[in-house]
């Protein structure tokens, strides 16, 4: 019976060993949860968004018109859905490999975090909620690239 016990100790411990290995840390949960948003729109792949985009998602946006002034508009969940949906449909935004996908993880706690994302069509800033384990995006603010010197 001891040997058995042991035995049932031993595989039990190893299981815990490989499950810890595995888990996330909560600095790669958030990158993870931004790498989700960014290849939603370059990939036409929204269905990212059901685990990484906080259902209570505010969006808020500037974009330069044609006349060069900036011009925002809000954004929710079920909206940027939508727009990941028909973004990029047949790569009409030209994303290849090269398109800059940068995201850096800025600060992370123990229940909110902040990150940044230079992609595409702009930058990023996200404002992420830690939710039953798994890192959300609550809040972002964003801008088209801003005009270069030259």
């Amino acid at each position: 019976m001891s040997i058995a016990l042991s035995r049932l100790a031993s595989v039990l411990a190893l299981f815990a060993i490989v499950t810890t290995a595995h888990a996330q840390t909560d600095e790669e949960g958030v990158y993870n949860a931004v790498l989700d948003y960014v290849e939603g729109f370059y990939n036409v792949e929204p269905e990212r968004f059901e685990k990484s985009l906080s259902k209570d998602l505010v969006k808020y946006g500037y974009w330069k018109n044609p006349d060069g002034e900036y011009q925002g508009a809000p954004m929710n969940w079920d909206q940027a859905f939508q727009l990941a949906s028909r973004w990029n449909v047949d790569n009409r935004q030209n994303i290849t490999e090269d398109s800059p996908k940068e995201i850096w993880v800025m600060e992370v706690l123990d229940k909110t975090a902040v990150a940044k994302l230079t992609a595409q069509w702009g930058i990023d800033y996200f404002q992420l909620e830690k939710n039953d384990g798994v890192w959300q995006i609550r809040h972002v603010i964003w801008q088209s690239h801003p005009p270069t010197d030259g």
